[in-house]
């Protein structure tokens, strides 16, 4: 399997790597094709802001629906793995009234830390940035200009979340690589399926017990690519928006099926956290890879700051469920706990006996996920396995009453 993986990974590199090739020989950039800035959505806090996006040449990607067909669907993939990026490029970030200039990577990929002005008191969760692309120019045309959003904590958030994309939101079964290959390749945002009572739970878990704003963030080993496919796919389905951190594409790393994503997930999460020292989180993965391990690295790493650690099981292997029962034990020396679900329900449950949810919630969860049990008989109640923190552990009860 791992050769297969490297196979198909390295095919597609290549493929990028000779398109490229023969651009460079024949001509640089199409002259009537326009740049095209894409801001990814970002974090911050009222001192720091992290902005990241690729400035590229429009792909012109093919509107979608259900019934797209499969040919298409395969086009639009194409033009998102073999993109023209735009190396070197110059933009201007315009944020609050701060100017900023960027140059972007070999890649067309740019990223900066802004320091906003010492009065910035940021009232809203979402922030808009604006971006102007200064070099290079098409001739007769406008510059390229963008609004990006960046997510900063308002002083009620509670808690902050992080949660995994694959087989943890979207239904992915990254354990089975030809049926991820299928998704990839043929797929599109409306054929790509969430768990049901996602968008419930998660829309529950965003507005805590105060009916506030708790930042909610993605990290996915997905290549960046597939952005504004899992963009849409939160849009459409319902989902709460927040930053998702994907993975840049490196060639020879075979970055678009990686078997090695935990050093960069664990990346990912611990600058979140060091973005918001004194704001408690909840972690959410699932089963299928590292994803258990990982978190309980982080809650090691930062004893007192994570909530729970809940873990949708999609393993059949019973081994895989006595390993991650071992790694709960490390879980709970830091005063956390860990939850395996059999699904988001499940979780949700657990999520409002603590008081993180409201127990009104829960009706809405389990209708989506009614609607989706109906389909098939005989399914039986769900349960979450808990592994509460010895008594000596510490108490995390006050931190949710942290701020940023």
């Amino acid at each position: 399997m791992a050769r297969l993986k490297r196979i198909l990974s390295e095919f597609l590199l290549g493929l990028e790597r000779d398109f490229h090739t023969f651009r460079r020989e024949f001509n640089r950039f199409r002259r009537d094709r326009p740049f095209d800035i894409v801001p990814y959505l970002s974090y911050g806090s009222s001192t720091r802001v992290y902005l990241k996006g690729r400035v590229m040449e429009d792909k012109s990607l093919a509107v979608v629906t259900p019934d797209t067909p499969r040919w298409r669907n395969f086009v639009n993939t194409y033009k998102r793995f073999v993109n023209d990026k735009v190396p070197g490029a110059r933009l201007e970030i315009d944020f609050v009234g701060l100017k900023h200039e960027v140059k972007t990577d070999a890649k067309g990929y740019f990223e900066t830390w802004l320091e906003p002005p010492a009065d910035f008191t940021p009232q809203d969760l979402w922030q808009e940035v604006g971006f102007t692309l200064l070099e290079p120019r098409r001739d007769k045309m406008e510059p390229a200009v963008a609004t990006g959003s960046v997510l900063i904590p308002t002083r009620d958030a509670q808690f902050g979340v992080i949660s995994d994309m694959d087989d943890t939101v979207i239904q992915t079964d990254v354990t089975k690589w030809l049926r991820v290959v299928g998704t990839v390749l043929f797929g599109n945002a409306y054929t790509r399926l969430p768990f049901k009572g996602v968008a419930a739970f998660y829309t529950a878990l965003q507005q805590g017990t105060r009916g506030g704003h708790n930042p909610l963030f993605y990290v996915s080993s997905s290549p960046w690519n597939l952005y504004d496919l899992i963009l849409r796919l939160l849009r459409i389905e319902g989902i709460p928006l927040g930053p998702i951190m994907l993975r840049n594409w490196r060639s020879g790393g075979g970055e678009l099926f990686p078997s090695e994503h935990g050093s960069f997930k664990k990346g990912e999460v611990q600058r979140i956290l060091d973005t918001y020292p004194g704001l408690p989180f909840i972690l959410i993965g699932d089963s299928g890879e590292q994803d258990p391990e990982i978190y309980s690295d982080v809650v090691a790493s930062y004893p007192g700051r994570i909530l729970a650690v809940y873990i949708r099981n999609v393993s059949e292997n019973d081994a895989r469920a006595t390993s991650i029962r071992e790694l709960a034990d490390n879980v709970q020396t830091h005063g956390s706990k860990l939850v395996l679900a059999d699904d988001t329900l499940a979780a949700a449950k657990h999520a409002a006996a603590e008081g993180w949810i409201l127990e009104s919630a829960l009706p809405e969860i389990r209708d989506q996920k009614t609607k989706h049990d109906a389909l098939f008989e005989g399914h039986e109640e769900t349960v979450a396995t808990v592994f509460d923190p010895s008594p000596d552990a510490p108490d995390l009860s006050k931190s949710a009453e942290a701020r940023p």
